[in-house]
């Protein structure tokens, strides 16, 4: 089985989507969205951008702790990682998005949320 993508509901209404790796973990949590088609698109772009190695931005959090993000050809976050323990685990989160990110697979979430 491969990953898919949850769409949910914030909140305050607006949307976002992760990406899930076959064993239903998080390895990509995008930005909020104020609409359902927003959220499509950000997906649409996860699809498009992850497989090209270019399109992750290597980053660090103030204390050291490694992540990423997933940028489209504008240069604009379509998503981000968790924070990793190691540069190692990093890469592996990297390589699990490239493997998981042109998934069609998307579970709607915001219906639940009603």
């Amino acid at each position: 089985m491969s990953g898919w993508y949850e769409i949910s509901k914030s909140s305050s209404g607006q949307f976002r989507f992760v990406l899930k790796a076959a064993n239903a973990e998080t390895i990509l949590t995008s930005e909020l969205y104020t609409t359902r088609s927003g959220a499509d698109g950000g997906i649409a772009a996860v699809q498009k951008n992850s497989l090209l190695a270019e399109r992750y931005e290597l980053k660090n959090t103030r204390d050291g702790h490694p992540y990423f993000n997933l940028k489209a050809a504008n240069h604009e976050v379509i998503g981000s990682s968790e924070t990793y323990s190691s540069e190692a685990a990093r890469d592996k989160g990297i390589a699990s998005v490239k493997a998981n990110g042109p998934t069609t697979v998307v579970k709607d979430k915001t219906l639940l949320a009603l």
